[in-house]
Order: structure tokens, then sequence, then C-alpha cells
């Protein structure tokens, strides 16, 4: 039987939006990639929009730019427009709480 774990923290369901194969959007995936991996493991979705191959979900989530980031959960929705290489801002951008270390 597993021990307690403590307080859950929130899933984070995200969408990345890019603009096909571009340097950009590569560098913008990546960098999120090991965002999530590293502040968000185990507990987060990442889906990455082209907005060439699915321009109605680009009108839908009424993307004026890319990359966006869109947090969709846990509410209220966030999007964070632009580079993505700074992971501090980022997750302070989207209210992102890291996974908690050990106390000290």
């Amino acid at each position: 039987m597993d021990a307690p774990s403590g307080p859950e923290l929130p899933q984070y369901v995200l969408r990345l939006y890019v603009s096909g194969t571009t340097a950009r959007s590569a560098r913008a995936i990546a960098s999120m990639r090991r965002l999530c991996d590293t502040a968000l493991k185990d507990r987060y979705e990442l889906d990455v929009i082209d907005v060439y191959q699915n321009p109605e979900a680009t009108k839908q989530d009424q993307i004026v730019a890319v990359p966006t980031l869109v947090r969709l959960l846990p509410a209220p929705l966030r999007r964070l427009v632009g580079d993505l290489s700074e992971h501090e801002r980022v997750l302070a951008g989207l209210d992102i709480v890291a996974k908690a270390g050990p106390a000290g």
C-alpha cells in the first residue's frame, strides 16, 4: 500500500500553438517539453497544434500570434504569447506551481 503523499497537486492541460516546422516553432516545442518534464512531471498533458494544419482550432481559441501557450486546466484559462525559453517567466505567467521538493 502506498504511503499518503500529502495534498494532491493539480493536473495541467496545455496547448501550444505553433506555425509549421519553423526553427521558432521547434524551439518553442522543445522548450515546453523540457519545462513540463521538469516542473510538471507526470501531471500535465501538452497538445501541440500547428496553425497551418488546424486553422479551426486557431479560430476557436482566438489565437492571433504564435507561438502561444494556453493553459486550459486548472481554470481559469491563461495564455502566454511569444518566446517560451525563459522557464521562470512561463511558470509565473501561467501561474504554474512547480512540483514541491523536500522541505527545508
